[in-house]
């Protein structure tokens, strides 16, 4: 009996739901695992030097607990930097998530793009990469919020966001009445995607990494030797303990609201870790 590829997803919220959400359906017959970082949530404000240091120190202990085949950072904030690191320091596969600005420079016709993310994530350097390579002949408008992560984690414990507010963020966007694609740079924002597009003057095309990331992770979990029972008969009782789980940093009453969340994502089980 073979036993399932295990995969970690991985985000300093709950935005990487939406990833795992994006795998689920394309994947099948793999084990998946769900951690987030709460306890230095939101990546978005923290300087390079900490988000190195502690995704670094986070996934190593991760990796030790889990012993995941596949790792996804399903966060484009830690993913634009520090994935170099990971996967110089580390020996699991590792997926990173990327602002979708390929995609939807192919998708645009008016060829004005909105970028929404996090401040960090528009204003990095790798992102501008981005830009230069597949949308240089794009007008590209840059809207960074933190707010926005925030607002998605409250939406996944049952608070509506306000469409006020929603609207206010993204209003610097509308300057450009030809704009046609909004690049969901963040994994939260797939979350309160009906939401944002609610507060859109009009139809917009909205273009977020999912899908691209599912691809590829589905690639490699194929390119991946199945282990069986006799080779590692130690970890057949440790993977089912790990399946369906939602690993968090800190215990918090705000991570125990979210259960009925995870639950829709089939996350039943909650564990902590103190790193």
């Amino acid at each position: 009996m073979t036993l399932p590829i295990r995969i970690l997803v991985f985000d300093s919220g709950v935005g990487g739901l939406s990833v795992l959400a994006a795998l689920r359906l394309r994947i099948k017959g793999c084990e998946l695992v769900y951690a987030s970082d709460n306890a230095a949530f939101p990546y978005g404000a923290k300087s390079n030097d900490f988000l190195i240091e502690r995704v670094g120190c986070v996934l190593r202990e991760l990796i030790e607990r889990v012993q995941p085949d596949i790792i996804v950072v399903a966060c484009n904030t830690a993913s634009t930097l520090v994935l170099p690191s990971i996967r110089a320091n580390f020996t699991v596969p590792v997926v990173g998530v990327v602002p979708a600005i390929k995609p939807a420079a192919k998708l645009s016709h008016t060829r004005v793009i909105g970028l929404l993310g996090t401040p960090g994530t528009v204003n990095r350097d790798y992102t501008q990469q981005l830009i230069s390579d597949f949308a240089a002949d794009c007008d590209v408008i840059k809207v960074g919020s933190s707010r926005l992560v925030e607002i998605a984690e409250q939406c996944l414990r049952g608070a509506d966001p306000d469409p006020v507010e929603l609207r206010t963020i993204l209003a610097p966007m509308w300057a450009n009445e030809q704009l046609d694609t909004v690049v969901l740079a963040c994994t939260h924002f797939p979350l309160i995607a009906e939401q944002l597009a609610g507060a859109s003057p009009r139809p917009l095309t909205w273009v977020d990494s999912g899908e691209a990331i599912a691809r590829r992770v589905e690639a490699l979990q194929q390119s991946l030797t199945q282990r069986t029972d006799t080779d590692t008969p130690e970890c057949d009782a440790t993977r089912q303990v790990f399946n369906g789980v939602a690993i968090f940093t800190a215990d918090t009453e705000s991570v125990r609201c979210l259960r009925p969340a995870l639950q829709t994502f089939s996350c039943h089980t909650l564990m902590f870790i103190t790193v």
